[in-house]
């Protein structure tokens, strides 16, 4: 198995903790409410789990752990949590009232940190679990900002496509850091991702 060199590891990390900064100034921005042709739509709903630094490390967050688990994780994890995502954006599209839906958003953060930190592994079917009950928090929040006018199949095709994205960019910096320091590595950005979860729990 390839072993990424401590200091690369570490330059990664630095590039990884700046882009996540420059995200978090963007997190949740306002939607205009004007008509949105087609293009708009979808680039709408791309960028969406872009936007907040939270959505943004749940899903790099279920990539990473996915590596960890392995073997089967590895895609039904990073299938599930889009499937159930879009289910949980029907909800909010079909006016369904889901509580504590930026609590449940900031807890997936923290948790999923926590299972990477600690490299806890499971049952797939209790991974799935998890993964499918944050992802619906998570696709209620897309959903309840759909700009008005806007398609929802293309904004739902939109920040399905990065969420797919993000996922990926997990299981490939799990699955290059390999063992030893970078396996380290890793479980160092998991814990960085719960610190910030439990800050974002007590911003709620």
């Amino acid at each position: 198995m390839f072993h990424l060199p401590s200091k690369t590891a570490g330059r990664l990390a630095v590039f990884a903790v700046t882009c996540l900064a420059v995200g978090s100034a963007f997190a949740h921005p306002d939607h205009p409410e004007t008509m949105m042709n087609g293009s708009m739509s979808f680039s709408s709903g791309f960028s969406h789990p872009f936007s907040g630094i939270d959505h943004l490390l749940a899903m790099l967050a279920v990539g990473l752990w996915a590596t960890q688990l392995k073997r089967s994780a590895l895609w039904v994890l990073t299938l599930a949590f889009p499937l159930m995502m879009v289910a949980g954006a029907l909800l909010a599209m079909n006016g369904f009232q889901l509580p504590a839906v930026e609590s449940g958003i900031a807890a997936s953060v923290a948790v999923l940190g926590l299972l990477i930190a600690f490299a806890i592994r499971m049952p797939l079917w209790a991974s799935t679990a998890i993964v499918s009950v944050f992802a619906i928090f998570h696709g209620y929040a897309h959903g309840s900002e759909l700009p008005h006018g806007s398609s929802a199949a293309l904004y739902g095709a939109g920040f399905v496509l990065a969420t797919a994205i993000l996922h990926l960019t997990g299981l490939v910096l799990g699955l290059v850091a390999g063992k030893q320091m970078a396996d380290k590595v890793v479980r160092f950005g998991g814990a960085g991702i719960a610190a910030v979860g439990a800050y974002l729990l007590t911003a709620v």
